[in-house]
């Protein structure tokens, strides 16, 4: 039974777009790779490495190259993938559901994605929520501007997408 998710305010943060990329072309800037890395993290920060087994329990790793020389490892563990539609994956756990004993070492506080892709017209309906464990990790990724970061990468996927939708 699917039962919809609810994002709780004091908790959670939400991004909606709806955008003129068709949905299969959004699953797949989520799911490959080689796709992934060319929008997922705001400029003039990259993507440099990224690896996906995309399954419940498999691996979401990315590496963030910044341009001074930083580099931050994201490392998380899928919870559920409905292809096409769907991906939940949580920093809590890493590959295996193996409980996470370290901390991120961007700063950013332990979270789980929702990441949602339904079809609207000839476009995509999409949402992504990022739930933490306590209003102060909320608070914490807000104030590292997770709208605006968020927002500028989905920009780059629909950017990048648009390109794939000619070549593809």
């Amino acid at each position: 039974m699917n039962v919809p998710y609810v994002p709780d305010p004091s908790l959670d943060l939400v991004m909606e777009r709806v955008v003129d990329v068709p949905p299969d072309l959004v699953w797949l800037a989520w799911t490959s790779p080689a796709h992934l890395r060319q929008w997922f993290c705001p400029r003039p920060w990259t993507t440099a490495e990224c690896d996906v087994d995309l399954r419940p329990g498999g691996m979401f790793r990315t590496v963030l190259a910044g341009p001074a020389g930083e580099r931050h490892q994201h490392l998380a563990c899928y919870l559920e993938v409905v292809p096409g539609a769907r991906l939940v994956w949580t920093t809590l756990l890493e590959p295996g559901f193996r409980p996470s004993p370290r901390q991120d070492t961007s700063g950013v506080p332990h979270f789980t994605a929702v990441i949602t892709i339904e079809p609207h017209g000839t476009g995509t309906k999409y949402r992504a929520v990022a739930m933490h464990r306590t209003p102060d990790g909320r608070a914490a990724h807000d104030a590292m501007g997770f709208h605006d970061g968020w927002g500028s990468a989905f920009s780059q996927l629909v950017e990048a997408a648009t390109g794939w939708s000619r070549t593809h």
